[in-house]
């Protein structure tokens, strides 16, 4: 008897919230047993949040290196060890990776769901330390504990939902409030840079930590938010004379879709317009094209710097 999910979700949203195609989903329910989707009144294939979830956690885990074959039938359980911090990552084995106390209570807020608090406290966070070190010394490595958090179960994702929120709404306010570029004969100061993220690719934080710096260096930032067509950015960055655009890629977008996404805008946008990368790709650390310009948080303030010494007449 077919299975009936009623509060599942369509094939075509299980792509878009894990980054696994259409096609592949539909290849391991015969190969592997795995997805086994109810169906809706119309007899569309409907996926149950818990194997959504594990859809997720295979993603990330294929992203590092493991075979489909090997994991796709593997218990959530045992999946959630395998991708925990301590399994074994070489890189991870020092104390170095101790999470600090002061980020884990953000965490434990999170867990609680007390999102007025998390936002206040995150404010004041911002207050204190400045726009830059909130950047990089509590959101950026925070960002990672959430997702390594959700990756061994102790958070849900409508709890890294809320996390993202929360701190979406205190960037925000925070970048809405930093003075406008200065002008020189008139003129907006340069580089104008575009920033959004590509269709399959709905994370945006690390887009809005990049804008924040950037901002914070008195660039022009112009944000088109999330999965935007390449088509589009190629006309947005037409319209606004963008000199630079930049792209942010999460570790759940397929290597091949980062890697096609990003031939297609370098052949459609000139020359002239720099494109630079960011994120937790695996594929541009390994493969970077040779046409654009992977970069950290900490290297958007030398990039800059580069930029207008490269473009100072």
């Amino acid at each position: 008897m077919t299975m009936v999910v009623p509060n599942g979700l369509s094939i075509a949203a299980v792509e878009r919230e894990t980054g696994l195609s259409k096609d592949t989903l539909r290849v391991w329910e015969r190969r592997y047993d795995f997805p086994f989707p109810g169906r809706d009144e119309f007899g569309e294939r409907i996926y149950p949040p818990e194997q959504v979830e594990k859809l997720r956690l295979i993603k990330i885990l294929m992203d590092q290196g493991h075979r489909p074959g090997k994991i796709v039938g593997v218990e959530m359980e045992k999946l959630r060890a395998i991708a925990s911090p301590e399994a074994g990552a070489e890189a991870r084995a020092d104390d170095s990776y101790a999470e600090p106390e002061e980020l884990l209570y953000f965490i434990k807020l999170c867990k609680a769901h007390r999102v007025d608090e998390m936002r206040r406290d995150l404010s004041q966070s911002l207050l204190r330390m400045g726009m830059y070190r909130f950047v990089t010394d509590v959101v950026a490595p925070l960002t990672t504990m959430v997702g390594d958090h959700w990756a061994k179960g102790n958070l849900a994702v409508f709890e890294e939902h809320l996390y993202t929120e929360c701190v979406q709404i205190v960037m925000r306010n925070a970048i809405s409030s930093v003075p406008a570029a200065s002008t020189r004969a008139g003129r907006p100061m340069r580089p104008r840079i575009l920033l959004t993220t590509v269709p399959n690719e709905p994370h945006g934080l690390g887009l809005l930590m990049s804008e924040a710096i950037l901002t914070l260096e008195g660039a022009s930032c112009i944000s088109l938010g999330v999965q935007t067509p390449i088509t589009e950015i190629v006309k947005a960055a037409q319209v606004q004379s963008a000199d630079i655009v930049a792209l942010s890629f999460s570790a759940s977008v397929r290597p091949a879709h980062v890697l096609e996404s990003l031939g297609d805008l370098r052949a459609a946008v000139p020359d002239s317009t720099e494109i630079w990368v960011g994120g937790r790709s695996a594929v541009l650390v390994r493969r970077p094209p040779p046409t654009v310009r992977v970069l950290n948080l900490d290297e958007l303030r030398d990039a800059l710097d580069d930029w207008r010494r490269r473009n100072a007449n």
